[in-house]
């Protein structure tokens, strides 16, 4: 392959019109990584996404591929990936061809290691699950992660396994890593290996595991784009319920140009309900002060169920229930959308492990299950772990709706997260204060009253009539309390109470992006309601502590101070 030199692309672009000879960066917009690497004038190559202007896709990705730069085409979003020098960057950015170019950033799971434990048969509890009927039959999930390897727990559960790249392709059930096989025990594991002790959320969802992080844990945006667009694709062959991304990067741009967040709006809008991790980016990792703005990509997708971490103690009442000081808060960087949307238990929580990277580097988080059992097991925090609790509630939810409608079908993405925010519960601190909504949402996941609303949806109902088929109390006992629901849904910039998610509303629709046109309710604007501290100017970097004013005079610079921890206290920490 000949050289792909400037005045190559050039010419290949040049069939779109004119190239003016503009400055740096007065064409395509930039994320604040590719800038740096343009003002660091140095040697090398970047990974990027391109997002070429309407109608000059195939132009400008097919000149990429015959100067031996492409990496993948991301038909999804209209992008493509490659690898280019600086002396290309500027043309593709300058050429006139090109809207957006976005740092091909690395990607890595979210967890770490910390007490006390969890066990699966206690997050169950914890959640209000006992003898219910549901248990995820007929959902299918795409876990997009290190993969899942195969053991008793998954026997027969896994439809399909694939290694993304520039395309998926099928390959053997395996997981070099661990963080996928932990996160599908979560969600589903069938309980074989410990004779039904340690049982996931839904276990008898089904898994199409899609392999994008490495033996170390690490990715690419561009591999992530590959895997939730073959989810996408595939979404009626092989019934595609739910993707789980426990994973994603800094923020680095606005949700309008990040590509996972487009990617991401893509899949619901096709009837996906995609469920994110929120990030461990919580505390700073060298004051252990708590922050906020610390939501990864693609948490800040608006239509995504963004995922925070609770601690619930080791048992299953509410009351003793704390949000992780790890647990990533609002709002989204650059666009201030209200974040997370939920919390849910991540806190040192025991699942399936493979023979994988973390099993055999870290000999000190491995659990040692109960005599008679077998398998290997290990106890991870994170909220990719919340996210993995999430989706399989969200198993279940869907089996309730379909059960109750089994002409019309089960509700819709947007529909689903609503239940899940207004049947949540409402966590408070050690001294009895509620956390705010950048905290916790709408507040911690409650299975048990989710699915009992679930359940009393006629989505057969028109647009703008009642869809509850019989009454309702908005509460319900776990443990051995009375968990009041929290009644409100957080839509953009706004919290709805009261009845709204009884009315069959607009805003459930598959086609209405997250927090767009509110049409209800008393809205509650942020800066003229809520207000953590006094005066605290957002620079360059994320500030840390708790004086936060989130108000119309909020000033956002381009960078976040990021540490090099995922965590928490600083112990045992995982990439």
């Amino acid at each position: 392959m000949s050289l792909f030199t400037r005045s190559a692309l050039v010419a290949a672009l040049a069939v779109l019109g004119s190239i003016p000879a503009a400055p740096a960066f007065a064409r395509a917009s930039v994320d604040r990584e590719v800038k740096a690497f343009a003002a660091r004038h140095a040697g090398g190559t970047v990974k990027v996404i391109v997002h070429p202007a309407k109608g000059t896709g195939d132009s400008v990705c097919g000149a990429l591929e015959r100067g031996g730069r492409l990496r993948g085409r991301h038909a999804l979003i209209g992008s493509c990936s490659a690898e280019v020098t600086l002396d290309e960057l500027e043309t593709l950015i300058n050429s006139g061809a090109v809207d957006t170019i976005s740092s091909d950033a690395p990607v890595a799971g979210h967890q770490a290691n910390l007490t006390p434990l969890t066990t699966l048969n206690q997050v169950t509890a914890s959640l209000g699950l006992g003898a219910l009927p549901y248990t995820g039959k007929g959902v299918v999930i795409a876990l997009i992660d290190s993969g899942i390897q195969n053991n008793p727990d998954f026997d027969r559960k896994i439809v399909g396994s694939y290694l993304c790249k520039a395309t998926c392709k099928a390959a053997p059930a395996a997981d070099d890593y661990g963080h996928g096989t932990h996160i599908a025990g979560i969600i589903g594991g069938r309980g074989n290996q410990s004779h039904g002790l340690y049982t996931g959320i839904a276990p008898n969802v089904k898994f199409l595991a899609l392999k994008v992080l490495d033996r170390t844990g690490a990715g690419t945006t561009s591999d992530v784009l590959t895997a939730i667009q073959f989810a996408t694709a595939n979404k009626g062959t092989l019934g595609i319920d739910i993707i789980n991304l426990s994973l994603g990067h800094p923020i680095l741009e606005a949700a309008a140009t990040d590509p996972l967040v487009q990617a991401v709006e893509a899949a619901v809008r096709a009837g996906i309900v995609v469920v994110v991790s929120a990030g461990n980016y919580g505390t700073n990792p060298e004051t252990g002060r708590t922050g906020y703005t610390g939501i990864s990509s693609p948490g800040n997708a608006p239509s995504a169920i963004t995922v925070g971490a609770a601690k619930t103690q080791g048992t299953a009442s509410r009351s003793d229930d704390r949000i992780a000081d790890y647990s990533s808060r609002g709002p989204s960087w650059y666009d201030g959308y209200e974040k997370p949307d939920l919390v849910a238990p991540g806190q040192r929580v025991i699942s399936n492990m493979s023979d994988g990277g973390l099993w055999s580097k870290n000999p000190g988080w491995r659990f040692t299950a109960p005599a008679g059992t077998s398998g290997r097991w290990m106890r991870l925090s994170g909220t990719s772990m919340s996210a993995g609790m999430v989706s399989g509630v969200a198993a279940l939810v869907i089996e309730a709706s379909r059960t109750a409608n089994p002409v019309a079908g089960a509700v819709r993405p947007n529909a689903l997260k609503a239940i899940l925010e207004f049947t949540a519960t409402q966590l408070h601190d050690d001294n009895g204060v509620a956390y705010d909504p950048l905290t916790q949402g709408a507040g911690e996941v409650n299975a048990a009253g989710a699915l009992a609303l679930a359940a009393r949806f006629d989505t057969s109902a028109a647009p703008g009539t009642w869809w509850l088929t019989s009454g309702v109390t908005a509460s319900n006992v776990i443990g051995s309390e009375v968990a009041p629901w929290a009644q409100n849904v957080l839509w953009g910039e706004n919290i709805l109470w009261g009845d709204s998610v009884y009315y069959n509303r607009a805003a459930w629709g598959q086609n209405i992006v997250w927090g767009e046109n509110i049409l209800w309710g008393e809205n509650i604007i942020w800066g003229e309601n809520i207000v953590w501290g006094e005066n605290v100017l957002w620079g360059e970097n994320l500030v840390w502590g708790e004086n936060v004013l989130w108000g119309e005079n909020l000033v956002w610079g381009e960078n976040i101070l990021w540490g090099d921890n995922d965590n928490d206290d600083n112990t045992e920490v995982v990439r």
